[in-house]
């Protein structure tokens, strides 16, 4: 199997179509709208949902993320912050 790296960086749009492949959407909640810094827990996802992204993202982006880092990543911001961090130390 091949791991393919790439340099794109992980976009909000990236990982609402990830978040809504992994767990679906909740009702009434927008991911198309001003998401960027709602707690995950108010967008209806929790720590398990966000374990499913992340190792989504891995594969798809070629990364490594600790689980225990995703703990501090609340918002969609924070987690592309950390994502994207981590694309580039592994780059």
């Amino acid at each position: 199997m091949t791991t393919t790296t790439t340099t794109t960086a992980v976009t909000l749009a990236d990982l609402t179509r990830m978040l809504r492949e992994s767990a679906g959407e909740e009702e009434g909640v927008d991911l198309d709208g001003d998401v960027i810094d709602t707690p995950f827990m108010e967008l209806g996802y929790d720590s398990l949902a966000l374990l499913q992204v992340i190792g989504q993202i891995q594969r798809e982006y070629g990364i490594e993320i600790p689980d225990d880092a995703v703990v501090d990543a609340e918002t969609p911001r924070a987690l592309l912050a950390l994502v994207n961090a981590g694309q580039t130390a592994t780059a």
